[in-house]
């Protein structure tokens, strides 16, 4: 978000638009083998060659070639560049270590953060074949992706947090005259509310019209039982497809929707911004179970790497960087804050 003058508008505005784009130009390629000859005769290790050849273009085989030399080396560097900007971007937040985050004084570019990425890169290239680091890509991405999902259904329902939704607000509204949120609604949701008991009237049919703790806590239980319904139903279709798992994936399908009932009906936070996603919570749970029945798909290697990988990552996060981060020191300079605001008004 440094490099763009507005990121509140430009990068949805970007990624929705290379996501466009990239649909176009696959769904392109694939109508067009198939059109060409029978998918089933297709090669899947060179299928455009094999297609040219198929209709007579044997001379096109050339230009494939170049071709795939030219998308093969948009792709690396496409995968080599932004990584030195996250790892900056995490060591800058604390959840990494501080020293990826120094940035070169003559170029202004993170070096450590650019060879250390770059290094990484290259010991997982030597020591892996191409297929499983592939299969590691997807499975990382897919996860990513699924917890995206999630917390976007998650976060559109909880009650305004000083710390995070209203300095969200405040950031956008200021490229709109500042005129979005008053004092008095950001006040409002910050103000004490009254308990809620939790019955079955008070889960579909809320009180009040903005998100409270209690129906924050309804979604997020919620989107806990979607979650474990989804896995649950993916991994015993992976392990046993039989005509007993159609059952499961029928009543998991209504249990599904009925908990995506209960969270539709949860009143939505009318923080407001650049960039909303639209359609939940229907968008977010089929997104959550595209991703994880493509998962559930790869081979029991990948999900031993995997699960390394994530290890290495939760050492890294719960010794160093849950400790360092920006968030913690924040709560940490709040909390001794109001210890010192207590403190004085006991003596007065």
């Amino acid at each position: 978000g440094e490099e763009v003058k507005n990121p509140q508008k430009a990068i949805p505005i970007g990624i929705v638009a290379s996501l466009l784009i990239c649909f176009v130009a696959y769904f392109g390629v694939s109508a067009a083998l198939t059109l060409m000859m029978p998918y089933h005769q297709l090669d899947t290790n060179s299928p455009l060659p094999n297609a040219f050849k198929y209709v007579g273009w044997d001379g096109a085989n050339y230009a494939v070639a170049v071709g795939s030399l030219c998308a093969l080396s948009t792709s690396l560097l496409g995968s080599m560049f932004p990584m030195p900007r996250i790892i900056y971007a995490m060591a800058e937040d604390g959840l990494l270590f501080k020293f990826l985050a120094k940035v070169n004084e003559k170029r202004k570019t993170p070096i450590i953060a650019t060879v250390t990425s770059g290094a990484v890169a290259a010991v997982m290239a030597f020591f892996f074949d191409l297929k499983d680091l592939v299969d590691l890509m997807s499975i990382g991405t897919l996860l990513a992706y699924s917890l995206v999902a999630a917390c976007v259904l998650v976060l559109r329902y909880q009650p305004e947090q000083p710390n995070l939704a209203y300095q969200m607000a405040r950031t956008t509204e200021d490229t709109d005259n500042n005129e979005s949120v008053s004092t008095s609604e950001s006040q409002a949701g910050f103000l004490p509310e009254e308990e809620e008991k939790c019955s079955l009237k008070a889960i579909l049919c809320p009180p009040n019209s903005d998100p409270s703790k209690f129906s924050g806590s309804v979604v997020n239980v919620s989107t806990f039982i979607i979650g474990f319904l989804i896995v649950g139903s993916c991994i015993l279709t992976a392990l046993e497809p039989s005509i007993l798992i159609k059952a499961v994936w029928i009543i998991a399908a209504i249990l599904v929707l009925v908990v995506s009932f209960v969270i539709w009906k949860q009143p939505e936070s009318k923080t407001k911004l650049s960039f909303k996603v639209p359609l939940l919570p229907l968008l977010p749970v089929v997104s959550i179970f595209v991703n994880v029945y493509l998962m559930m798909q790869l081979d029991l290697g990948t999900w031993i790497r995997f699960a390394v990988w994530m290890l290495i990552g939760f050492i890294i996060y719960f010794t160093y960087g849950i400790w360092h981060s920006v968030e913690a020191t924040y709560a940490t300079s709040a909390d001794a804050e109001r210890n010192t605001d207590a403190g004085s008004d006991s003596c007065k």
